[in-house]
């Protein structure tokens, strides 16, 4: 119809032109002879497609048929360009490492352990469920690795060069002869239950093994063909142990914040980040997928909530906001009295089972009446800490985090605790005049190793850890989930199974890993044990998740709370590291035991065996450690530190300058849709006045 259509001129060009007021629709519809072709491609490889703005195009940014961009790409393959040999070898050695490299993630990935579990988990319960478990086989591997470290240069050298206690103490002559004692071989004849306490408390036949620091020799072993030197090694692979787990942290840690600043942190879009990207595509079953619907609707109603507190609190009086802050600083008060009488009641049970001895069932319950102590406090403190956070009137996000920060404190200082109140019996507290410890250094009555003890302390908190999760399994979870399928009451259906609290069991496993950093130096093979206690956890964490828990209503996104879990492995590091180099410089070691004997402390092993190297070999590590060396290291690391934080800045400027332009770009699409609509009513109100009787054609059209 010629009333709906404007007047279309052409120039010399060809180029179509058409009427301000012209429809978009008709715009679309050009004339026969104004057909436009498809753009060309410049067969050639060696010569890119030029655009618009003189910028090169490549294959896939061009508007033509899949067909014909498969058909370009074939002669495009087909052609050799005329390149030298060495470009030629340039280019074929990155294409045999690239593909080396993908071949090797591929390997690694396929032999990765528990892969398919894993991939179960995640498609059965989300990420955050499979969060904890990817977590648990990351301290698998460090610490199976750990073990092959220590085993390596500590424990095979001791089997292989093995000699007898009075050998290498003959080279020392002491007149005090009452710190020498130390008789921690059992008896030929015991008990037949005797073995399973000693399997318990670390004592009896255990105690003079392998496991223990007592155990091994002050060997020195030169000669000819061979030389080894056992103390150096026991504390050097204690020292690379540390430093090869802080290694492995950090990279974890790198990869999760790249991963962070990959997906925006969840810090960006707010609502349409939750709305367009919180669906988890690999979930199966309609369980799975009806949890992840109220977890993104708990999140919803969470972030309304907070929404609704923060409204709430700029709303509220002066006089209101003095009350609620004096109410938190009460109820602060209430939590850090609850978390001092636990940290008491550790020193005080830590007091009793170290002065208390025997060998009978009773006396195994005092052994672990530390453990039992910070277990107990562990599950009740931050029961209450809860309960006590719901009176403070928090948002739902900071309380979680709160919870989190309180638990965390109360897990690694109650360590803290311990190791000072073993300390504080071992050196007399710091007094070394005093009468117990003025002969030896150290309180030799009471403890006679005093490192075979406190590696005894943290076997004894390693086991029972393991003891409580299996007995909680067995008879909490299991019970639990029996009532709640076969008894039909409200009461039962109303508690419902045990939720699967992710946050609580990765703390968890940090305190475990803690306890074993702690025990390195004193346990060498707990590494070992650690390994195995974890994969048996694996299992058994992986049986009640499917026959027994539920995930929880509040989840944590994958990513962020990763980031936290492993900073708080970082603390536990922290804190096993300050132990480990207060108990190496500070402490005297046992006279009676152990590869240290004789020495004023461990360290003074490394100084004496520079000693024993040729002059050019101390005199370049004599170069390293000194502040010639050093100053200047330490100046170029702080350049680079300097560098790297202007390049995140910068890189933080350029996210943010997207990010408004993303933003910019949305507004301009919405003011765009709003001017076509505007322009499409506009030709509708012409038309319908040019000729009222086509509206409905006009529409139709």
């Amino acid at each position: 119809m010629y009333w709906a259509r404007e007047r279309e001129t052409s120039d010399a060009g060809g180029h179509i032109h058409y009427s301000p007021h012209q429809s978009l629709r008709l715009r679309e519809r050009p004339s026969n002879s104004a057909v436009q072709r498809p753009p060309q491609f410049n067969w050639n490889t060696d010569q890119p497609e030029e655009g618009a703005k003189g910028r090169p195009r490549n294959l896939k940014e061009l508007p033509l048929p899949m067909e014909l961009k498969k058909a370009i790409r074939q002669v495009q393959q087909m052609k050799v360009p005329v390149m030298s040999n060495w470009q030629s070898w340039k280019i074929s050695k990155s294409k045999t490492m690239k593909r080396f490299l993908e071949e090797s993630r591929e390997v690694l990935a396929y032999v990765a352990p528990w892969r398919r579990t894993l991939h179960k988990i995640g498609g059965h319960f989300g990420g955050g469920v499979q969060s904890y478990f990817l977590f648990l086989r990351f301290l698998v591997v460090l610490n199976f690795l750990s073990f092959l470290l220590i085993a390596g240069f500590v424990l095979a050298p001791s089997i292989v060069f093995q000699s007898s206690p009075g050998n290498s103490e003959t080279q020392n002559s002491i007149d005090r002869t009452e710190c020498m004692i130390y008789s921690p071989e059992p008896q030929s004849l015991s008990v037949f239950y005797q073995y399973f306490l000693d399997l318990l408390t670390g004592m009896g036949f255990m105690e003079y093994s392998y496991l223990f620091y007592g155990f091994y020799n002050n060997t020195e072993m030169m000669n000819t063909q061979v030389s080894y030197n056992i103390p150096v090694a026991y504390l050097l692979t204690t020292a690379f142990y540390f430093i090869f787990c802080l290694i492995c942290i950090v990279l974890r840690m790198g990869a999760v914040i790249r991963d962070v600043v990959k997906t925006g942190g969840g810090a960006v879009g707010g609502y349409s980040t939750l709305v367009f990207t919180a669906w988890d595509y690999g979930l199966q079953g309609n369980r799975a997928t009806n949890l992840k619907q109220n977890n993104i609707r708990y999140q919803l109603q969470m972030d309304l909530e907070e929404e609704r507190i923060r409204k709430v609190a700029a709303s509220l009086t002066m006089a209101q906001t003095m009350g609620l802050y004096s109410l938190r600083a009460v109820l602060n008060l209430v939590v850090f009295g609850l978390i001092g009488g636990a940290f008491y009641a550790i020193f005080k049970a830590t007091q009793f089972s170290q002065s208390q001895t025997g060998d009978n069932f009773l006396h195994l319950i005092v052994q672990y009446l530390p453990s039992i102590v910070i277990t107990a406090a562990n599950f009740l403190v931050p029961f209450l800490c809860d309960k006590i956070a719901l009176l403070e009137k928090h948002s739902p996000s900071t309380t979680v985090i709160l919870a989190l920060l309180r638990a965390v404190f109360l897990r690694l200082v109650s360590l803290g605790v311990l190791l000072f109140t073993l300390w504080s019996g071992i050196t007399c507290n710091g007094v070394t005049e005093n009468t117990a410890c003025s002969v030896c250094q150290y309180n030799h009555k009471q403890y006679q190793c005093w490192e075979t003890r406190v590696g005894q302390e943290m076997y004894k908190l390693a086991v029972f850890d393991f003891i409580t999760v299996i007995a909680v399994m067995i008879l909490v979870e299991f019970p639990r989930r029996m009532l709640v399928d076969h008894c039909p009451c409200k009461l039962a259906q109303f508690v419902g199974r045990q939720e699967f609290v992710v946050p609580q069991n990765v703390l968890g496993l940090v305190y475990g890993q803690t306890v074993v950093w702690t025990g390195a130096l004193f346990c060498p093979l707990l590494p070992a044990i650690n390994t195995i206690k974890f994969i048996i956890i694996f299992y058994c964490r992986k049986i009640t998740l499917f026959q027994n828990c539920r995930p929880a209503d509040r989840t944590f996104r994958s990513n962020s709370s990763n980031f936290f879990f492993l900073l708080v492995l970082l603390l536990g590091w922290s804190l096993a590291t300050v132990a480990l180099i207060y108990a190496a410089v500070m402490i005297h070691p046992s006279m009676s035991c152990g590869p240290f004997r004789f020495l004023s402390m461990m360290w003074s092993v490394v100084p004496d065996s520079l000693q024993t190297l040729s002059n050019s070999s101390r005199d370049f590590l004599y170069f390293m450690g000194s502040q010639a060396f050093c100053i200047p290291l330490f100046v170029s690391l702080c350049v680079v530190l300097c560098y790297i934080a202007a390049l995140a800045s910068v890189y933080g400027k350029t996210v943010s300058l997207l990010r408004s332009q993303l933003k910019m770009e949305g507004r301009d699409k919405q003011f765009l849709v709003k001017k076509i609509k505007e322009l499409n009513s506009a030709n509708r109100r012409n038309c319908e006045a040019w000729n009222p009787t086509s509206r409905d054609s006009f529409g139709t059209k």
